[in-house]
């Protein structure tokens, strides 16, 4: 791992990207065969069932600090475990993944902008802010097909409202994040938000379970959820984390634009998807007003 602590968190923010990318592909991939609640609490669970060697001594040994912070951590569970996962695997039913990608994580940073704003009372300086205009103007693009008269009279589907709500919940965990108890550490932190996640969806899957909505099992669907469980929840949350803490939300929440690109190809190689022009010209934009948001201007010598 690179010395520079910027230069590792910007390393760890792209792995974390990379291993959420097949979140989307999951979501598209798996509607014939499990209920986005099912798909959710499997997830979940494994990740919890994970945590517990991991972070089990540590959450005997932190107790105090984790009562202490414990409106902190169920908010994180509520909206980072429990929320947004679930909302996107809905999206699944209603979009294609690369849809869900290019407008759920381009549209995320520009409430998490707000909220940080709002909340942790970040500065945004104008560097960043014209970084995250470019970054609009490239959603737009996507989402227009590059046609003004489709933007003009742009109507959003189902999907597009309820990876919206995903996007703004997922915001909202980058805030409450920042928050983290300052005596908990990252492991015994991500573990309670992982259980109490867990619990808050148990209920939730039962009532799916009494309604008649059974998973159809497979192999497939198994290696699915063990994925979603350990890489896009375990790894990619303690990445994630980590450069949070290092970056800000705000900065942070930018590399997640990097998201649809890793999706859209795993998205034509897996699901025969097709990507026109348009989605690739305001991928270049997106790029560009991530680039030009982290960048650090030279200082000249005095």
């Amino acid at each position: 791992m690179p010395k520079s602590p910027v230069v590792s968190a910007f390393l760890l923010a792209i792995l974390a990207t990379f291993l959420w990318s097949g979140n989307f592909i999951v979501a598209r991939a798996a509607i014939n065969d499990i209920s986005p609640i099912h798909l959710a609490f499997g997830r979940w669970l494994v990740a919890s069932l994970i945590m517990i060697p991991i972070g089990l001594k540590a959450l005997q040994n932190e107790w105090a600090g984790i009562i202490k912070g414990r409106m902190n951590i169920l908010l994180a569970g509520l909206f980072g475990v429990c929320i947004f996962n679930t909302i996107v695997y809905v999206a699944g039913h209603h979009s294609e993944a690369i849809q869900l990608a290019l407008l759920g994580t381009t549209s995320s940073p520009v409430f998490s902008f707000i909220l940080a704003r709002i909340f942790l009372k970040e500065i945004i300086p104008a560097r960043r802010l014209i970084g995250l205009l470019i970054c609009i103007v490239g959603i737009l693009f996507i989402l227009s097909k590059g046609s003004l008269d489709t933007l003009l009279h742009l109507r959003f589907s189902p999907g597009d409202w309820w990876i919206l709500l995903a996007a703004f919940s997922f915001a909202a965990y980058n805030i409450i994040v920042r928050g983290r108890p300052v005596k908990v550490s990252s492991v015994a932190y991500l573990s309670a938000v992982f259980f109490s996640g867990t619990l808050m969806l148990l209920p939730f899957a039962i009532a799916d379970l009494s309604m008649g909505s059974i998973p159809r099992i497979s192999l497939s669907l198994a290696g699915m959820i063990l994925y979603l469980g350990a890489g896009t929840s375990v790894a990619a949350f303690f990445c994630w984390n980590v450069a949070i803490a290092r970056l800000g939300a705000a900065r942070a929440s930018l590399f997640g634009m990097l998201i649809p690109v890793f999706s859209s190809i795993e998205a034509i190689w897996l699901l025969k998807e097709k990507m026109i022009f348009a989605q690739i010209a305001g991928m270049i934009l997106v790029f560009a007003g991530v680039f030009l948001a982290n960048i650090n201007p030279v200082k000249k010598p005095l």
